[in-house]
């Protein structure tokens, strides 16, 4: 049987070839073009959709795909899939808790080190010819105080590689403490920011998560704070942001996510205290290779009428 898959993620390389192998005959939707002008005969046959959650998949996109029955997101994050009515209509929605960890904690990393000790601006000097001029005095990352927004799996394996590697004290803010850790837990995220020297965003995007990093937060974090959003552009207010950089109100942000994305606010592109990437902490050869496994399995499990390996918590 040969099932009818629709993908709103590019696939690389030889993956194309392992889902055409698995039995599913594959169509790309990945822009919101493409998504807006699906031929309703292409709609009709649909029977599972491989999707990311800043993208997502809505109601009314579900209802005309008559023949869906299961909804894969590709990562951990599922925000943008209305999983009550992919529920009501009987459609499964699973996702890919763990398999990018490992990815996201590197770059976040990476991100703050950048940030920290302005990477990008000395390879732009040197690339310019101002290799003595460029030799400035740049704090260090050691021993510094960590702030995660969010302790969950990415967020704990952040904090690890923070705490082992560099010696950082850690603390967090979640919706409650955690019993099995031994971090600082602080009761909200501006109190986690007035105490932290970098603050990592690692919550889980959606509507209960909306601007929680909000003017009041990066006043809280203080001139020699240091922003790190790796989650969603959603859970950080780009305007208050936007503001605390241009005032020095902070000392600099990294930001992998922007709200709003493909699409960057022009004026965050001339600031000197930001670092950015294209939403790709998430993505390395391992990553994907974990990330595809899993939605070929939990396809394969659906279709031949066993139980799905994640499902979206209930």
């Amino acid at each position: 049987m040969t099932i009818a898959l629709l993908s709103h993620v590019p696939l690389d390389a030889g993956y194309p070839e392992r889902f055409a192998a698995a039995g599913f005959t594959l169509h790309f939707a990945t822009t919101p073009g493409q998504r807006t002008t699906l031929s309703c005969e292409l709609a009709q046959q649909i029977q599972a959709v491989l999707t990311i959650g800043s993208i997502g998949l809505s109601d009314a996109e579900m209802a005309t795909m008559p023949q869906l029955e299961i909804i894969c997101a590709q990562g951990v994050g599922y925000e943008h899939i209305d999983v009550a009515a992919a529920k009501s209509r009987g459609i499964h929605v699973t996702h890919g808790p763990g398999t990018n960890n490992s990815s996201v904690a590197d770059h976040t990393l990476a991100l703050m080190l950048a940030i920290t000790r302005r990477i990008p601006q000395f390879d732009q000097a040197v690339r310019g010819g101002e290799w003595n001029k460029a030799r400035w005095n740049v704090p260090g990352m050691a021993g510094k105080k960590l702030g995660v927004v969010g302790l969950g799996n990415i967020g704990a394996l952040i904090a690890r590689r923070a705490a082992g590697g560099f010696d950082m004290a850690i603390g967090y803010h979640n919706r409650k403490p955690q019993a099995d850790t031994a971090y600082t837990y602080f009761h909200s995220v501006t109190e986690l920011a007035a105490w932290a020297d970098y603050l990592v965003v690692a919550t889980p995007g959606g509507k209960n998560t909306v601007r929680l990093v909000d003017a009041a937060v990066l006043r809280a974090l203080g001139a020699e704070g240091f922003l790190i959003n790796i989650a969603r552009g959603s859970v950080v207010d780009t305007d208050a942001l936007t503001a605390s950089l241009q005032s020095h109100e902070i000392a600099g942000a990294a930001l992998d996510v922007v709200d709003g994305e493909p699409q960057v606010p022009p004026v965050l592109l001339t600031l000197d205290n930001l670092v950015i990437t294209p939403h790709v902490a998430g993505r390395s050869p391992e990553s994907v290779e974990n990330m595809l496994a899993l939605v070929l399995d939990n396809l394969s499990a659906h279709f031949s009428a066993r139980p799905v390996l994640t499902p979206v918590p209930e």
